[in-house]
C-alpha cells in the first residue's frame, strides 16, 4: 500500500462532527456576524471567512487533513459556479439596460398610472416594475420609494401603509426579478437553476401578491386622496424624458429575457440574448458608441440627469458592482463545502427535522430558520447560504425537488429581512423611507403573506414536488 493509499484509507476512518461541535462552530459564526453588522455595521464578507476559519478549525480537530478540507472549500465553490456566472453577466445586463434605456422606459411607463384614487395600488405596482426591472428592493425603496412617500404626504395617506405598499412592491420585485442576487443566490444554495426557481415561485408569489393588491385596493379607496398634487412624479417622469429616448421598442429586451424562461432556455444563454438586444437598441435610440457600452458594462451606468431620485437609482450594474456578491457566495459556499463535508451541517439538521416527516414540515421548518438567521446573522444574504446549506441535502435524502427548497429561502429569507429591526434591510428601510419597523410591519402584507401561502401551496401540490419529477414543472 502507497503512501497515498494509507492516505485516504486515514482519512475514511475520521468520524463526522457531533452535534457540539457542530453547534460550537455555528455559534462562532452567529456570534461574529452579529457583532460584526450591528454593533460595527460592517459587511458581511469577513464576519463569513471568520466562520470558514472556525469550521476549518473543527474540521481539524477532529482529525481532517488540510487537503480535505481544502478541496472541500473548493467542492463548494465549484457547486456555485453557474450562479457565479449569472451573476457577473447580470452585472453586465443591468449596464447595459440602463444605458439602453430600457430600465428606464419600464419605469416610465409604470409611473403613468398613477392617479390619486387608486394610489396604494398604484405604488405596489410601481415598485414591483422598478424592483423587477433592476433587481434591488434597496435600491428601489431608496430612490422610487422616497418619492412616493413624499407624494402620500401631500395626498394625506398615512406613512406606514405607504411604507408598507412601497416594500410590499419592492420585495415583490426583488423577488422575482431574475436580476436579483437573491434571486440567483437562493437557487445555487439548492442545486437548481434561476430560471427553474423563478418558474416555481410564481403560483405562491402571484396569489401572495394579489391579495396584497386588494388589501391596498381597499386602503385607497379608505383614504381616497383629495389632493393630486404629483409633481414628483412628473419630475421624474419629465427627468427621464429628457435624459433618454422613451419607446415601447425597449421593451423588446426583457420580452426576449422573459420569453426565454417560457421556451426553458438555459439561464446564461437567456440573459446574454437580453444583453445583446439592449446593445443592438442603444445606439439605434440613444445614440451610445461601443466604447461606451462596454463601459456600462463592466462599471455600470452613471447617471448625472441633477435629479436626486434618478440619479441614485440608475447609478448601478457593471461586472465590478457585482464582485461583492460574487465574493460573498464564495465565501459561503467555502463555509458550506467544509460544512457539508465534514458532517456539521448534517449533525445540525438532524437535530432540528428527526421528527419531521411532511413536506409542509419540512418546509416550515425551513422558513423559520430563514426568520431567525435574519434575526440572528442580521444580513439577508445569510439567511439564504446557511439554511440552503444546511437543508440541500436534506431535501435531496427526501426526494424533494431542490425548487422547493430555493423558493422556500426566498420565503423565509428575502421578505422576512425587512422585518426585523436590526437586519440590515430592516435598518436601512426605516431609514431611508423615515418609518420604524414596528410602524410599517402591521402593512408590510406581501412579506407576511408569502411565508404562509408558501407553506399552504406546498399542502396542496405536495406530490408534484419529487425530485423525479419534470425539473422545470412549476408548483
Amino acid at each position: 500500500m502507497n503512501v497515498n493509499e494509507k492516505k485516504k484509507v486515514e482519512q475514511k476512518k475520521v468520524r463526522k462532527a457531533n452535534f457540539i461541535e457542530a453547534l460550537i462552530v455555528f455559534i462562532v459564526l452567529i456570534a461574529v456576524m452579529f457583532i460584526s453588522i450591528i454593533v460595527f455595521e460592517q459587511d458581511p464578507h469577513i464576519p463569513m471567512l471568520i466562520g470558514v476559519v472556525a469550521a476549518a478549525l473543527m474540521a481539524l480537530k477532529i482529525g481532517y487533513s488540510w487537503s480535505f478540507i481544502e478541496k472541500s472549500m473548493i467542492g463548494g465553490i465549484s457547486q456555485a459556479m453557474q450562479s457565479i456566472i449569472i451573476l457577473a453577466i447580470i452585472g453586465v445586463l443591468v449596464g447595459v439596460w440602463i444605458l439602453s434605456g430600457v430600465v428606464p422606459t419600464m419605469i416610465y411607463y409604470g409611473l403613468m398610472i398613477i392617479k390619486p384614487s387608486i394610489f396604494l395600488v398604484a405604488t405596489v405596482i410601481i415598485t414591483s416594475i422598478t424592483s423587477i426591472a433592476t433587481g434591488t428592493s434597496w435600491g428601489t425603496a431608496g430612490t422610487m420609494g422616497i418619492a412616493l412617500m413624499g407624494i402620500a404626504k401631500g395626498l394625506g395617506i398615512p406613512a406606514p401603509i405607504t411604507a408598507g405598499a412601497v416594500l410590499s412592491g419592492a420585495y415583490f420585485g426583488d423577488k422575482m426579478s431574475p436580476l436579483s442576487d437573491t434571486t440567483n443566490l437562493a437557487p445555487a444554495m439548492a442545486g437548481t437553476d434561476v430560471f427553474t426557481h423563478v418558474k416555481s415561485m410564481a403560483k405562491p408569489t402571484i396569489i401572495a401578491y394579489a391579495i396584497t393588491l386588494v388589501i391596498f385596493g381597499y386602503y385607497s379607496y379608505k383614504f381616497k386622496a383629495q389632493s393630486s398634487d404629483l409633481t414628483k412624479v412628473a419630475e421624474i417622469m419629465t427627468g427621464l424624458q429628457d435624459n433618454f429616448y422613451i419607446s415601447p421598442l425597449l421593451l423588446l429586451p426583457p420580452l426576449i429575457v422573459i420569453l426565454s424562461i417560457a421556451k426553458r432556455t438555459p439561464a446564461i444563454p437567456g440573459i446574454s440574448l437580453g444583453i445583446i438586444a439592449a446593445a443592438i437598441l442603444s445606439p439605434i435610440f440613444q445614440q451610445s458608441n461601443f466604447g461606451e457600452i462596454l463601459h456600462a458594462a463592466l462599471e455600470g451606468y452613471d447617471s448625472n440627469t441633477g435629479i436626486s431620485a434618478i440619479d441614485e437609482l440608475l447609478t448601478t450594474g457593471g461586472l465590478n458592482n457585482m464582485m461583492s456578491s460574487i465574493s460573498l457566495t464564495l465565501i459561503a459556499m467555502m463555509f458550506g463545502g467544509i460544512a457539508e463535508s465534514t458532517g456539521i451541517l448534517e449533525a445540525i439538521v438532524e437535530k432540528i427535522v428527526h421528527k419531521i416527516k411532511s413536506k409542509v414540515g419540512i418546509v416550515a421548518t425551513t422558513i423559520v430558520t430563514c426568520f431567525v438567521s435574519n434575526a440572528t446573522m442580521p444580513e439577508q444574504y445569510i439567511s439564504i447560504v446557511v439554511p440552503g446549506r444546511m437543508f440541500k441535502q436534506e431535501y435531496k435524502s427526501r426526494g424533494i425537488h431542490p425548487k422547493l427548497l430555493s423558493s422556500s429561502l426566498e420565503s423565509g429569507g428575502t421578505v422576512t429581512s425587512a422585518m426585523i429591526p436590526w437586519n440590515t434591510c430592516g435598518a436601512y428601510m426605516t431609514q431611508v423611507l423615515g418609518v420604524s419597523t414596528t410602524a410599517y410591519l402591521p402593512f408590510l402584507y406581501f412579506n407576511l403573506l408569502m411565508p404562509v401561502i408558501q407553506i399552504i401551496i406546498t399542502a396542496i401540490d405536495s406530490d408534484k414536488l419529487n425530485i423525479e419529477n419534470d425539473p422545470d414543472t412549476a408548483f
